[in-house]
């Protein structure tokens, strides 16, 4: 910080004021700047992180201590004989023997060269070809699955759109309970529901194959819904601050149209979700592994998960490097989006604060939900969930077995009860985990912007093939693999808060009073951002449980006969037609947790401070709020001179 408080510069809070921020030449510094000092070392940075990340999956195959030719005899050929001789001449055909660094420079050098990423290990075809028709198919499912997203997303927000503009907002109940409880369902639970009822009981849409726009559908659906409930729920907590901003009470007084008004509100939060939709591409194409499975197409998830599987390195590298060139045209599009949407309001600190604090929601959903939660654990608990009785197999809900029994004769309620012991423990620890780490890399987000880009290129089954190739197969490998991924939308989060609230007026205000950037992060940045992160890694608390459940859907994750709840759901998905218990317990529990976990985090507020006005306006509303006790610009620094001295 210069003398006279007229300069504040720092990583963890980017605020910088003094001079004529707007003239010409502080506009050609800056862009200077810019260009010089930030995009080249993050070009650099994200050149470096995709080389170890493609290094990586070059050593996956002796990571994982097997033979590579084995492997790709046995992907081959399962019934061919794995003799000495046969497995030399595999080494010779790939080079097996001049290790995988020659192997790895080999590819990049004809990748870059002649634009060649070589033939597949396994089939012999050209992989270019291979990976840009599924890069296409994933493509065109994660566009059908963001149009149903962003519809969700939409329905989610409605009502807090239509209130607000309304300046009705003070009576708001939240609805988000039965939008959790559809959000938390799994990908793969409700693609097979989809795929089975509506595709092969119904006939409505085909359920198998990918030939047109009526096979895209259901996986869009599948995709789409839990991806909407979770950006609605996040952009519904932004709404009530973009709607108690003065502008929005000068609109309301000159009798603008509610719908003008609305628009405006979205366009003022849209900004911040941006970073998280970024990320939601890039997932919906590479990490929909479980729904292109289940309904047969040719994504580049799949071709990524069987190229991982059969240790076709050629096929799995060109994969890894389009999702990750995927990631970076995205965030950088996001990104750049979200500065226009802005506009001057972030360059010449302008904005009001968006996170203001505001009374909770009510407490009497989220206890429910415990409740009702709490109760079946302790219900199923005294039970043997390994228990088998083979003349009750797969026997419907009664007062013996209230959820049923699976097919080996299992009692259902003691194998989801005590698999909710380590699949909550399990996911409560890596979310609190991913917080910690999403927001301290969020603070750095020259640091962390390609990492999360990076990171998030990488799809979770391929992070747990990557994890149980270095710590080994085990109960500890899915949780090392999501703990890898899951602080990446934290941290994008708390970075496009961060960059808003630190062009607000009444941090510029407290900054020309001569606050230091230590002060401005512990007194103004944190308590700012801090709150709806938490309220986003509470509302994200389920799909930490479902990318766990994912992992072990398909073979990744604990082995039979424990009673983790992916586990369940995959050893029961066979007789979802004939048991349908089997299935819908594990998935009512589920979506119990994501209920839970939406209306707690509505519950979570940021506290106000010792004398500041209670929120709400003389109409009901939200009405104007400040961060500090009066309302007037004046009275604020007065405040923030009183806690400097």
């Amino acid at each position: 910080m210069r003398d006279g408080g007229t300069e504040v510069t720092g990583d963890a809070t980017g605020v910088t004021g003094g001079g004529d921020r707007t003239g010409p030449v502080a506009r050609i510094r800056t862009a200077a700047g810019a260009l010089g000092s930030g995009r080249g070392p993050a070009l650099l940075w994200r050149l470096v992180l995709a080389a170890v990340l493609l290094c990586g999956i070059g050593l996956l195959p002796w990571l994982s201590r097997t033979d590579p030719a084995l492997t790709v005899l046995k992907a081959r050929s399962a019934d061919r004989d794995p003799t000495p001789d046969v497995l030399r001449a595999i080494r010779d055909e790939l080079g097996l023997d001049a290790g995988p660094l020659h192997l790895l420079g080999q590819w990049l050098g004809r990748l870059v060269l002649h634009g060649d990423a070589g033939h597949s290990w396994i089939s012999g075809a050209e992989v270019t070809p291979s990976v840009a028709q599924a890069l296409g198919a994933s493509l065109l499912l994660m566009a059908g699955a963001l149009v149903v997203a962003l519809l969700t997303a939409g329905a989610v927000c409605a009502r807090t759109l239509r209130l607000g503009a309304a300046r009705r907002l003070g009576g708001r109940r939240s609805w988000g309970g039965g939008t959790a409880m559809l959000a938390a369902l799994p990908e793969f639970l409700t693609g097979s529901v989809l795929a089975t009822v509506v595709g092969v009981q119904l006939g409505w849409l085909p359920a198998l194959g990918w030939y047109g726009p009526q096979w895209m559908v259901l996986p869009a659906l599948a995709l789409g819904l839990p991806a909407g409930g979770l950006l609605g729920r996040v952009l519904d907590d932004l709404l009530p601050g973009a709607f108690a901003e003065p502008w929005a009470l000068a609109a309301t007084a000159r009798g603008l149209p509610a719908r003008r008004i609305a628009r405006q509100a979205l366009r003022r939060c849209v900004p911040g979700l941006l970073p998280n939709l970024g990320l939601f591409v890039v997932g919906l194409t590479g990490g929909a592994v479980a729904v292109e499975q289940i309904f047969d197409i040719p994504g580049l998830g799949r071709l990524t998960l069987q190229a991982a599987t059969a240790q076709d390195l050629p096929v799995l590298q060109a994969g890894t490097l389009a999702l990750v060139l995927l990631a970076a045209v995205s965030g950088v599009v996001t990104r750049g989006a979200a500065r226009l949407l802005l506009g001057p309001a972030l360059r010449d600190g302008a904005l009001p604060t968006l996170h203001r604090p505001v009374a909770p929601a009510r407490r009497t959903l989220p206890v429910l939900h415990g409740v009702v939660l709490l109760g079946v654990v302790a219900a199923g608990l005294p039970r043997d969930p390994l228990a088998l009785d083979t003349t009750a197999k797969l026997q419907a809900p009664s007062g013996t077995h209230p959820f049923g029994t699976d097919s080996l004769g299992r009692d259902m309620l003691a194998r989801v009860a005590h698999g909710a012991l380590d699949t909550l423990t399990l996911a409560l620890a890596l979310s609190a985990a991913a917080l910690v780490l999403g927001v301290l890399l969020g603070l750095l987000p020259r640091f962390s912007g390609p990492l999360v880009d990076t990171v998030n290129a990488v799809p979770p089954v391929l992070a747990g093939l990557l994890v149980a190739g270095v710590a080994g197969s085990g109960p500890a490998t899915p949780a090392l693999a999501v703990a890898a991924v899951a602080w990446a939308p934290l941290a994008a989060h708390t970075t496009a808060l961060l960059q808003q609230e630190r062009a607000t007026t009444h941090l510029t205000s407290t900054r020309a009073l001569g606050a230091g950037r230590w002060y401005l992060l512990r007194h103004q940045l944190l308590p700012a951002v801090l709150p709806p992160v938490t309220r986003h890694a509470l509302v994200r608390l389920p799909g930490i449980a479902l990318a766990l459940a994912a992992l072990g859907f398909l073979g990744l994750g604990a082995q039979p006969p424990s009673p983790e709840w992916g586990l369940l759901l995959a050893e029961n998905q066979p007789y979802v037609e004939r048991a349908p218990w089997t299935v819908l317990a594990p998935a009512a529990v589920l979506a119990v947790l994501g209920a839970l976990a939406v209306t707690a985090a509505g519950a979570f507020r940021g506290r106000r401070r010792k004398g500041a006005p209670a929120p709400g306006g003389p109409d009901g509303g939200p009405g104007p709020r400040n961060p500090l006790p009066d309302a007037s610009p004046d009275a604020q620094q007065v405040h923030t001179v009183r806690e400097l001295v």
